[in-house]
């Protein structure tokens, strides 16, 4: 389990958790939608607190442009900030992206990506999908993937290459089908598994050796 932070206090208690647990690792940043008073002092503490050995992304980081709480100018600033971070941490980016695609590219091609880049809970199309395929970036699919109105995003799905892909829960949020509405919980990734590997046309093992595979490169478990 890779427990994610959205603020200060939980960054610290994410990093605590990890210690509890050998299959439990951290990552460490603050949200995007959070960004609006990001200080001096924020900065100081996610720097000493991406050099523990049981953290391993920096994220989430990026840009939300749906939910009015920080405007982009500072979104975007701080999102540099992580890229920066990430970079001289040598720690893979994880990236939040929501209704911000074209910009999270671009700022990525401007300050230079870290050699590791995942787009958690992916939400593009299969056009975003190639870019950030292209680009060598992982894509991140969680219980959104498996719901059927969401066409454009399980065509993305069908095309990324097993190699830059990885599944997710992003729990307690978006629960996948058959429990869609319900607070999500990590034994529900076997139910988005299971629907992503029909989708593609392979055998659930496949999949699970795969993506595994690719999520211990990502976040260097198998070095672990």
């Amino acid at each position: 389990v890779v427990t994610v932070a959205d603020d200060i206090a939980s960054a610290q208690w994410a990093v605590e958790a990890a210690t509890w647990d050998d299959r439990v690792f951290a990552a460490v940043a603050l949200h995007p939608t959070r960004t609006k008073d990001f200080t001096d002092d924020d900065r100081r503490v996610l720097e000493e607190l991406v050099q523990h050995p049981r953290v391993v992304a920096v994220g989430e980081t990026g840009l939300d442009y749906y939910w009015d709480f920080s405007p982009p100018e500072p979104q975007q600033e701080a999102f540099r900030w992580h890229i920066d971070l990430a970079k001289r941490s040598g720690k893979p980016l994880m990236i939040h992206d929501r209704d911000a695609h074209q910009d999270v590219l671009r700022i990525l091609a401007e300050e230079g990506a870290p050699e590791k880049v995942v787009l958690h809970c992916f939400s593009g199309d299969a056009e975003f999908a190639r870019a950030c395929v292209d680009a060598g970036y992982v894509c991140s699919f969680a219980g959104t993937a498996t719901f059927r109105n969401a066409g454009p995003l399980r065509e993305a799905a069908q095309l990324v290459p097993l190699e830059q892909m990885v599944v997710e829960t992003d729990a307690p949020f978006l629960t996948p089908h058959p429990f869609r509405g319900r607070p999500n919980e990590p034994y529900c990734v076997n139910y988005t598994l299971r629907d992503l590997a029909e989708l593609r046309g392979v055998t659930l093992e496949e999949l699970v050796v795969a993506t595994t595979a690719t999520a211990e490169r990502l976040f260097g478990l198998d070095q672990v």
